[in-house]
């Protein structure tokens, strides 16, 4: 099935999936689409004497970072809530379910403890100093927490979200399952917010710049989703801090809760009427032609807010615009941005141009998602990707594996099927180095967006 002539997003779709069994540590089911990984970090949590084997690498390293894998599986989880019949259509509704499961079975066991949340597995310092495959990695698995006495609050609140979404998806699968995930999410927001304080242990990589108003503000949202308790609403509507934004990411939920409750809304809900303004300034500073437009774009017409996995941006806007794009229509209702009314078609063609230039129609006139479309990259700055099969006796020898792997101009011997990679800079321009990491390492998160907009994109061809 191609699309308006050239571009398969069903393809795109269940690539985009198979990435994130790339991503998975632990041990491999059966089942396992990657053929070229393996079991992984089985010892993970030991030096806590805690059993935190599983979850998810975030990205071209091997290290476990609770507050990116949470947002991850709350993404994927309102993806296919929000598409459910696309992905049943498309074949993916199990994948999908998988990929949430897989985050989720994971952190049952991360906050199996009473008020205690392990939020990571493995030492960033001495990752980022050897270039070694997660099957043979020898790096020291530290392990962090958070509880009373060291809070963090955007984890344990990106957690409680992501166990509050993934409980709806699973409802109709394994009620008992969804229980367990329901508590879980109910007691994490409880830890986040009578210990309030922001967790800096993951810097310099994901520190919190936002704050965790936002996170609190879009767990309150999900739990009430979940339970339709009005204690989660009211939360909501007088403690939460809302704000304007303009961009969606594993750091700023803003615009997604505020999409949420603009749904409620909808649905007859009141009082949320500040909530439906903040989601239309969210769009209204994205679309070209609004007259508070507000967002860098190429000259390719892509969203490049920063470098460094940059997709995001694109593949988080898409999905936000899908959603809003479809509630528009559903409702019969636009979208006013000052003198200029956009109605459901235009929110989503500018969601689909964000997809079809990471699929390939950019001024560069390549696929930024790997194992797909025309001149995809070869060398996704990817740790497993990047070494070939080693035998079982052969260890990895860290000073030397960069010389060895990663400096190695030529193609990965392991292709990353469906990872979308950080992408071009401000000019469109890209450079395929696995050591230009802002344009070529791929994230969870990344892909996580773009699954939701994908679906709906391949259940209009």
């Amino acid at each position: 099935m191609h699309v308006n002539g050239d571009l398969n997003y069903k393809e795109a779709l269940t690539k985009s999936l198979i990435f994130l069994e790339a991503q998975r540590s632990g041990k491999l089911p059966s089942n396992n689409r990657v053929p070229w990984r393996g079991d992984s970090g089985l010892d993970d949590g030991k030096l806590a004497n805690v059993d935190l084997v599983g979850g998810y690498y975030d990205a071209g390293d091997n290290v476990k970072y609770g507050l990116p894998m949470a947002f991850t599986v709350t993404t994927l989880s309102w993806a296919a809530m929000f598409y459910k019949s696309e992905f049943k259509a498309a074949n993916e509704l199990e994948n999908i379910r998988d990929a949430i499961k897989w985050g989720t079975d994971y952190f049952l066991k991360a906050s199996s403890r009473h008020k205690r949340l392990y939020v990571e597995v493995g030492d960033p310092e001495e990752d980022h100093h050897c270039w070694a495959p997660p099957e043979k990695m020898k790096t020291k698995r530290r392990v962090l927490k958070i509880d009373s006495n060291s809070p963090g609050t955007e984890i344990a609140a990106e957690t409680s979200a992501a166990m509050a979404a993934s409980s709806i998806v699973f409802r109709s699968v394994d009620r008992k399952y969804a229980r367990r995930l329901l508590n879980k999410a109910k007691l994490l927001f409880q830890l986040a917010k009578s210990h309030k304080g922001t967790y800096d242990g993951e810097c310099p990589f994901y520190c919190s710049y936002s704050g965790y108003n936002d996170e609190m503000m879009w767990a309150a949202t999900w739990l009430y989703l979940a339970t339709r308790k009005s204690m989660y609403l009211k939360y909501v509507q007088e403690e939460s801090i809302s704000a304007s934004v303009s961009e969606f990411s594993w750091d700023l939920k803003y615009a997604g809760a505020q999409i949420l409750l603009t749904q409620l809304h909808f649905e007859g809900q009141k009082n949320l009427e500040t909530f439906k303004s903040h989601a239309e300034s969210f769009i209204c500073s994205v679309l070209p032609n609004s007259p508070y437009h507000q967002i860098n774009l190429s000259p390719g017409g892509f969203i490049h807010l920063r470098d460094g996995a940059n997709t995001q941006y694109a593949t988080g806007t898409s999905f936000l615009l899908s959603v809003y794009s479809d509630l528009l229509a559903k409702h019969n209702d636009k979208i006013t941005c000052g003198d200029k009314k956009f109605d459901s078609s235009h929110l989503l063609s500018f969601a689909k141009k964000q997809m079809d230039y990471i699929l390939g129609k950019n001024p560069e006139g390549r696929s930024y998602m790997v194992g797909f479309g025309k001149n995809p990259p070869k060398q996704a700055h990817h740790r497993g990707a990047s070494v070939p099969t080693l035998p079982d006796h052969e260890e990895v020898n860290c000073p030397l594996s960069f010389v060895k792997w990663f400096l190695k101009d030529e193609a990965n011997p392991h292709e990353l099927t469906g990872a979308i990679v950080g992408g071009p800079d401000r000019h469109d321009k890209f450079n395929d180095k696995r050591w230009d990491s802002p344009k070529t390492e791929p994230c969870t998160y990344v892909n996580s967006l773009a699954a939701g907009a994908l679906a709906k994109l391949a259940s209009l061809g």
